[in-house]
């Protein structure tokens, strides 16, 4: 197994009312260094169909999610792993949410986009008050439900605490 530290910072700023967090970036998210880069992951597709728009680049996908108030992260700021499945995850060191929150006290719901990130959250962080809501995996691991269904999903979560 080989070690790995978080490559990269979250996306947040103190006008940030929701955070969506994953488990860890996946080996293409090292690769390109974003959220959500494997080419199949619906993250950035579930987006651009909520908010009618296209985003081309990391550049865009940054400023959108500043002008919708969105933020970015993930609970793992460190780990052993082989590959991108959160199922061989070990060694985990959890990112410091205590700190963060009381950083940016805008924050008022978290997304979580897949159970490991959701269950991990509540292991390390379960004294937390803020809302949290489990999300359906964007990963193309979790072929179950079609990207439009997800979306549903992840609308109802935006709409709810966010004006879109």
């Amino acid at each position: 197994m080989n070690s790995y530290a978080h490559p990269f910072a979250p996306i947040i700023d103190h006008h940030t009312r929701i955070l969506f967090l994953g488990s860890f970036p996946s080996i293409a998210s090292f690769e390109d260094a974003f959220y959500y880069a494997h080419k199949r992951n619906a993250f950035w597709p579930i987006m651009e169909t909520i908010f009618h728009i296209t985003l081309l680049d990391n550049e865009a996908k940054i400023a959108f999610c500043r002008t919708h108030q969105i933020g970015l992260w993930d609970v793992i700021g460190a780990c052993e792993r082989e590959n991108s499945s959160d199922s061989n995850l070990k060694g985990i060191v959890p990112n410091d949410f205590d700190a963060l929150l009381q950083t940016y006290p805008n924050i008022i719901a978290i997304g979580f986009t897949g159970k490991k990130a959701y269950e991990l959250f509540e292991k390390y962080f379960k004294h937390m008050s803020i809302k949290k809501v489990l999300l359906p995996s964007t990963s193309p691991a979790h072929a179950s439900m079609t990207r439009e269904d997800k979306a549903e999903f992840y609308k109802a979560f935006i709409e709810k605490h966010l004006t879109v």
